[in-house]
């Protein structure tokens, strides 16, 4: 393992993976250019070129997205290390927020987390585990903040109790253009990083999850943990261009200003006339996962196998 950490942030190869909490991806290589989405620590990612001054890598993601990243924000690696971060023991980040230690002792910042990050499993000191980053920093993260890759996965729940349990821990948190992470979220990313919680895998933005799984029509057809879209209906074909999650009894989660729950129906205080009045229809995802392109998860995307 420790090979794996040493000198691997000098190379330049085609594959990389996310080395900060939250890597933000851009539409053209610079500082000031427009965030179009993000990444989470850990995440495989393939460099497809670098810009002029070779400071921003193009990158896409496991969700096919592409982007331009800082340098800092990945580390490259050959395709062999690459494959030696995906088999690597894991540490996975199931807090909303929390914080790696360069030590137990000082307990000096190393990085902040959010959930979904992804570290190596180095073992255990005391309460702490001992993680690994991409690369080679080591450094200590409260077990209460996180599992073991082998415990998350034994625990992990795919239903719609259990998602819609983890979008309403995120109730009230703030809206982010192109955010994917609980720091800040739009619309798509909110519901990307739900699921992504639950090692559910779709794609980035709202009109892009709208063409997977099995498309709901009508309110009163819709099921607990359906996803519900809403944009303009007055072409030939509706144009998606929001997203939330149904909650049941008429009551759905989004983001839009911030986490928020509305309501289609009238009689509810919740009542959301301005959505309900462009609600387009509803997708059901969940029964598709691992059987749809489009749909999968970290055992099952090729970004994470290779």
């Amino acid at each position: 393992m420790c090979a794996l950490l040493v000198g691997i942030a000098a190379l330049a190869q085609e594959y990389g993976v996310v080395n900060i909490s939250v890597c933000n991806v851009r539409l053209t290589p610079d500082y000031d250019a427009v965030m179009d989405s993000q990444a989470l620590l850990g995440t495989p990612v393939h460099i497809l070129q670098r810009s002029e001054k070779n400071d921003w890598p193009e990158v896409r993601t496991p969700d096919d997205y592409t982007g331009w990243v800082h340098k800092d924000a990945i580390t490259p690696l050959s395709f062999e290390q690459y494959h030696a971060w995906n088999a690597a023991p894991k540490i996975i980040v199931t807090a909303l927020h929390g914080v790696v230690y360069a030590d137990t002792r000082s307990k000096a910042t190393l990085s902040d987390v959010v959930a979904g990050d992804r570290l190596l499993d180095l073992g255990r000191k005391g309460r702490y585990f001992r993680v690994g980053f991409p690369d080679g920093r080591t450094g200590y993260l409260e077990r209460d903040f996180a599992q073991t890759e082998s415990a998350w996965r034994k625990g992990l729940q795919q239903t719609p109790e259990a998602i819609l349990t983890t979008a309403l821990t995120m109730n009230g948190f703030p809206y982010v253009w192109a955010g994917m992470s609980p720091n800040g979220m739009d619309c798509s990313g909110f519901v990307r990083t739900v699921l992504f919680m639950h090692d559910i895998i779709i794609p980035r933005n709202a009109s892009q999850q709208a063409k997977v799984g099995e498309r709901i029509f009508g309110t009163e057809d819709l099921l607990p943990g359906d996803l519900v879209f809403f944009g303009r209906n007055d072409t030939a074909a509706p144009k998606v261009s929001h997203v939330g999650i149904y909650l049941g009894e008429g009551r759905f989660i989004h983001s839009l200003g911030l986490v928020k729950i509305g309501s289609f129906r009238a009689d509810d205080p919740l009542y959301d006339a301005y959505n309900t009045g462009r609600y387009l229809f509803g997708g059901r995802v969940l029964p598709f996962v691992d059987k749809q392109e489009g749909v999968n998860t970290t055992l099952t995307n090729p970004f994470y196998q290779e």
